[in-house]
């Protein structure tokens, strides 16, 4: 159904003080923690492979040693969705109604519904971070995993028993960041870059980083986090996270992916038959991983 002259009865009578519904937007805060890349594929595949181990000490009149095992590893997927909204308004609501300025085809709230659909879509890659999906891919294992699977063992990006955050949490998790290693088993140059939080830990991370002395303690220790491990001084609340209490640290390495398949476009066309006025948006991208290492994340439950 239209929207028609019953659907803004109250907009056809004057003397109206206001006209409200319409309020600041929340930003398409996955930005900050994605990396966008332009797609011309309905499926982005991303290999993982492994290169050459460490070398070994070679004795006077030994052969080198030979490192034959490089090769593919896990294949990563990241399948885009459509996502869109339209409205239709009759040409007599259109004209006839006296607050036009403020309830119009252009501020009816279609760009902002698309950025709310792609900021929780976008937050769903955390939210679901614990489960494996074999859509997916990759390693066989969810984002946030205990047991990454490398040549020489395993990995984790999590904790076996989710922690809340805390000074020794944090520290914890941003050590546990410098000990990545590829699949060869070296250890790679990985840091924490920032940390993602919901609403509710932000007066947590807040005291966590803007602290000169030691947070959560008569201590006069300096506060460590700003500087250990590679340090981490920023925070990003993502309102769309689904747990009070999940925590993630976002990494250097660049695993973290949107792809951008069909930009973002609105359509606007009068129906001829009805002179009814169709207003549609219409993107088409994809967020996934294709590396854990871009994470360390707990999604704890208080």
């Amino acid at each position: 159904m239209s929207i028609n002259l019953a659907s803004i009865a109250n907009q056809l009578l004057p003397g109206l003080m206001d006209v409200t519904g319409e309020y600041d937007k929340v930003p398409a805060e996955w930005k900050d923690i994605f990396t966008t890349k332009v797609s011309k594929m309905a499926v982005e595949r991303s290999l993982q492979v492994r290169y050459l181990g460490a070398a070994r000490q070679k004795q006077e009149g030994e052969a080198s040693y030979a490192d034959n095992d490089s090769g593919d590893r896990g294949v990563y997927n990241i399948e885009h969705v459509e996502a869109s909204i339209m409205y239709a308004m009759t040409q007599k609501a259109i004209e006839d109604g006296l607050y036009r300025e403020n309830f119009r085809p252009t501020n009816l709230g279609l760009n902002n519904g698309m950025v709310a659909f792609w900021n929780a879509y976008a937050a769903n890659v955390l939210n679901a971070a614990t489960t494996y999906d074999a859509n997916i891919g990759g390693d066989q294992k969810a984002l946030l995993a205990t047991d990454h699977p490398i040549d020489s063992g395993t990995q984790s990006n999590t904790g076996s028993t989710p922690l809340a955050l805390n000074e020794s949490s944090l520290i914890s998790g941003m050590k546990n960041i410098r000990k990545y290693r590829d699949e060869a088993g070296i250890l790679i140059d990985a840091w924490g870059e920032l940390l993602v939080i919901p609403v509710n830990l932000e007066d947590t991370a807040i005291r966590l980083q803007k602290t000169e002395l030691r947070p959560g303690t008569a201590n006069n220790d300096v506060n460590v986090i700003p500087e250990v491990a590679g340090g981490i001084s920023k925070y990003k609340v993502m309102r769309y996270l689904t747990s009070d209490y999940a925590w993630f640290i976002k990494t250097n390495v660049k695993g973290l992916i949107h792809t951008r398949r069909v930009p973002y476009a609105t359509s606007m066309w009068v129906d001829e038959a009805t002179d009814t006025l169709m207003v549609k948006n219409r993107e088409r991208a994809g967020f996934g991983h294709t590396d854990w290492r871009a994470l360390h994340g707990q999604i704890a439950t208080s």
